[in-house]
């Protein structure tokens, strides 16, 4: 049995979510507040969550991010509850792992099957994907490439305890300007001793790693949203939409579109 967590302040909506979750044979627990949630989600380590983004005491957002950092339920997918839905709110949940959004208010049938889909996605992952970090980093571009995203998005960097800032700190700023200038600056390292760390380890460049995890988030946008092309390079790291796409070709061997129009 599927286990779900709601968080969320309205408790008409919260009920309402509840049984119906209940109905379809989930096994359902609920949070009135984010901090709530937290607690529960490390308790009951649930198999997805459902989580309005405003709330009194912590939105969201919050909740997200406290959830993300935490290795026993950085995994867990999470949708969020907004009564609406900007391109700032977009970009803000996706940049902290957001899974989905519903746009309240929703139907039953639009929860249920945002739940489905989602869980299902998650099971065919854990069955099919091989988990390695360091098998991951020991592939090559084009395999990569072909993996499922959600894999990607979870085991893109290695286990290597000596660049655990460096990874940290691509994997926060990926979506800016940054460089092995500043990659080095935040892990303590001269860029040349970085350089050759790096190198090393993984057999790439810092600047590799960083294309790869925009790439990454561009294959999700485009595989899991109709979002255009100029806002897909925007939430993966470039202000140039001519370059991203230059850049993803390079990459892949195919456009941005032409790569979605083959799924």
């Amino acid at each position: 049995m599927k286990t779900v967590l709601i968080i969320e302040d309205e408790v008409q909506t919260r009920n309402v979510f509840l049984k119906c979750l209940a109905f379809e044979g989930f096994h359902a627990y609920s949070a009135e507040n984010g901090t709530e949630g937290i607690a529960m989600a490390k308790k009951c380590w649930p198999d997805l969550v459902v989580c309005d983004i405003m709330m009194p005491d912590m939105d969201g957002y919050s909740v997200l991010s406290t959830l993300r950092r935490s290795q026993q339920t950085a995994a867990i997918p999470l949708i969020f509850l907004t009564a609406k839905v900007t391109m700032a709110d977009l970009r803000k949940g996706m940049a902290l792992g957001a899974d989905d959004y519903l746009t309240k208010p929703c139907t039953i049938e639009q929860f249920l099957s945002a739940i489905t889909t989602r869980l299902k996605r998650h099971e065919e992952l854990l069955g099919t994907v091989e988990r390695s970090p360091q098998a991951l980093a020991n592939k090559s571009s084009s395999d990569t490439a072909t993996l499922p995203l959600e894999a990607d998005l979870e085991a893109i960097f290695p286990d290597c305890p000596k660049l655990a800032k460096v990874f940290q700190f691509i994997e926060s700023h990926y979506r800016e300007a940054i460089n092995l200038s500043d990659v080095a600056r935040e892990a303590g390292y001269s860029p040349a001793y970085l350089t050759n760390l790096v190198q090393s380890q993984t057999g790439r460049s810092i600047k590799r790693w960083i294309i790869e995890r925009r790439m990454i988030q561009a294959r999700h946008l485009l595989k899991t949203t109709s979002t255009p092309i100029r806002q897909v390079a925007e939430l993966s790291g470039y202000n140039d939409a001519g370059y991203f796409t230059r850049q993803f070709h390079k990459f892949h061997g195919v456009s941005p579109l032409a790569w979605r129009q083959k799924l």
